[in-house]
């Protein structure tokens, strides 16, 4: 029933990572990072040493949980060269006598996750499953490289709106199964895409699929128990990827579209990893308890936990202050003057009105 969009299990993992060994596409992208000068000079051999190397590091995976363990390690050195520190806190709203649905906002499209995953870990609490939009995998193999990592498959392409309902259903059957029965953390961001102009918004229309496997009989509190729904409140002082969702919110709003260039996405998930992000802070928020009316009353109320909770840094309060002409900290005024310096006076707007939303946001509530 979920064999095309569940992750794989541990006896599945040597076959895929065989395959993922094989995959000319994966060892093109790593060669182009990792060997830059030979790949442009030699591209064949800077393929094959990047296939020995993956031959040689993946001898030592067996299972899911040792990819994990590997994958905590690379995060723990990036964190170290990426920020100015990654702190957590709320870990005491979680109740870990039984699995959660952490639903977060969205501001990077694999870091959120991993830096959840990360608290996680290192307070002995179980990894997540995370949901992974299918527009992100293009390739095959890109697929196959999340669902080892214990990502699940979100259907977003289905050719019409009946195979887009019955894709739903499934996605809404597989989270209440994996949580309720199969008793594994899940992480889902609040909406599609990434908040690119910094306004965390749940879509309702999240919440009306989480609900789709509620059978009419059961009370909407009795299934949000079932599903325990914890809220997490990400926030980055400075965003690696500003720039180029400046570019797009401006684009946008000049010509009412954009249209993304091909790799877009590989570029970002790349920048988002190993771009400077000044402090970064995770809040993992009350759990979603009582009894809703309908799916944007539950929204409302993750979406007030989420900004009450977001931490505000300098960069955030500066942006605010500039655009409302009020007094500012000259040298935070300066480091986003810095990031700024190669765009136009509508990018500008753009960067400085996405740091700025999360202020505007906690004086709304």
């Amino acid at each position: 029933m979920f064999d095309d969009i569940r992750p794989y299990r541990d006896d599945e993992v040597a076959a895929v990572i065989e395959k993922l060994i094989n995959e000319k596409d994966l060892q093109a992208s790593i060669a182009s990072l990792k060997l830059a000068k030979l790949y442009q000079f030699a591209p064949s051999l800077a393929c094959s040493i990047v296939k020995w190397s993956l031959k040689f590091r993946a001898q030592k995976f067996h299972n899911i949980e040792q990819i994990q363990i590997e994958v905590a390690k690379y995060l723990h050195h990036l964190i170290k060269k990426s920020t100015d520190g990654f702190s957590f806190s709320g870990i005491e709203n979680i109740d870990t006598s039984k699995p959660a649905l952490f639903i977060s906002n969205h501001r990077d499209i694999v870091l959120d996750v991993a830096l959840v995953n990360l608290a996680l870990y290192k307070n002995g609490i179980s990894t997540v499953e995370a949901a992974v939009g299918d527009n992100l995998l293009h390739q095959p193999w890109v697929a196959d490289l999340m669902r080892i990592n214990k990502s699940f498959i979100v259907k977003r392409n289905e050719e019409n709106k009946r195979a887009m309902l019955k894709a739903s259903k499934q996605l809404s059957a597989y989270i209440h199964d994996t949580v309720a029965n199969r008793q594994q953390n899940i992480w889902i961001a609040q909406r599609e895409g990434r908040a690119k102009d910094g306004i965390d918004k749940t879509n309702a229309a999240l919440i009306s699929m989480l609900l789709l496997n509620k059978d009419k009989q059961t009370p909407i509190a009795e299934y949000l128990e079932q599903l325990n729904i914890v809220p997490v409140s990400i926030s980055y002082e400075f965003d690696p990827c500003d720039n180029d969702k400046a570019i797009e919110l401006a684009e946008k709003e000049a010509t009412g579209n954009y249209v993304k260039q091909e790799g877009e996405d590989l570029k970002s998930i790349t920048q988002g990893l190993v771009g400077q992000k000044g402090r970064v802070h995770i809040e993992f928020c009350q759990a979603i308890k009582g009894d809703f009316a309908d799916s944007k009353a539950i929204a409302a109320e993750i979406d007030k936990e989420i900004i009450s909770n977001y931490k505000l840094y300098d960069s955030n309060l500066v942006a605010h202050a500039t655009l409302n002409r009020e007094q500012a900290d000259s040298s935070v005024l300066e480091q986003l003057n810095q990031r700024m310096e190669n765009l136009t006076a509508e990018q500008k707007h753009w960067l400085l009105t996405m740091y700025a939303n999360p202020v505007s946001a906690k004086q709304a509530l």
